[in-house]
């Protein structure tokens, strides 16, 4: 069955509105200061997960400690 040119033409354009918004999909999704914030409310949630937090807290009291000792050494 053969198609007429309206139907082509319809199907052609519905492909480029389609392309259009996924294009304008990508754009939204790789912008790079959209990229930094996402990246940034990420890191920012891992610090201020309690099992991170206090290892970082930890951490900091040690080489507090051994710094405090290299001084008075």
């Amino acid at each position: 069955m053969a198609r007429n040119t309206d139907n082509i033409e319809r199907d052609i354009e519905a492909a480029r509105d389609q392309l259009a918004a996924t294009l304008d999909e990508l754009s939204v999704r790789v912008d790079p200061k959209r990229l930094a914030e996402n990246t940034k409310r990420s890191a920012v949630a891992t610090l201020n997960e309690p099992a991170v937090k206090f290892s970082l807290i930890g951490v900091g009291v040690v080489v507090a400690i051994l710094v405090a000792r290299k001084i008075v050494s």
